[in-house]
């Protein structure tokens, strides 16, 4: 994650330990077992001996949510353009659900594409994330085309 959002690991870390009260909850983010961890690893016959040789910390696992959080806590350049391009893609989506028009869903698709395929080094977990989001889209779509009910209006 760390590489992804162009940051050391340790400044990844302490955004995090900083502002844990936005990770809280498995929905977020979990710190691995010792046990996953250690399946993780090649094992050695012989442990290296020094400083710094070894994790004193187990690592974090972080879902879908807690990616789009980490956005918000880092600075980087990338994780600011992130940021930016998520809250993009919600206030896109709200005003589609707003005027629903089954062309209007395929523009907000389009507009997603678009959006991310300018990211030439995204890594294969935002192509599965693109995918669910196009998946989504198109069920919304079939679904806003058979459904014409009037839906009771949510927000301020």
């Amino acid at each position: 994650m760390a590489a992804m959002y162009g940051v050391e690991t340790r400044v990844l870390n302490q955004a995090v330990r900083r502002n844990i009260e936005r990770f809280e909850g498995d929905d977020f983010m979990f710190e691995l077992s010792r046990e996953e961890y250690n399946s993780l690893r090649s094992q050695f016959v012989i442990l290296n001996t020094g400083r710094g040789e070894h994790s004193k910390y187990l690592p974090l696992a972080f879902t879908e949510l807690g990616v789009a959080m980490l956005s918000s806590v880092l600075s980087s350049k990338i994780a600011i353009e992130i940021n930016r391009s998520i809250m993009r893609a919600f206030v896109a989506v709200r005003q589609m659900l707003v005027s629903h028009p089954a062309d209007k869903i395929e523009e907000l698709r389009q507009y997603v594409e678009e959006m991310f395929s300018d990211q030439n080094d995204i890594n294969e977990d935002t192509r599965m994330q693109l995918e669910q989001i196009n998946q989504t889209l198109a069920e919304m779509q079939a679904g806003k085309q058979t459904d014409n009910t009037p839906r009771r209006r949510v927000g301020y």
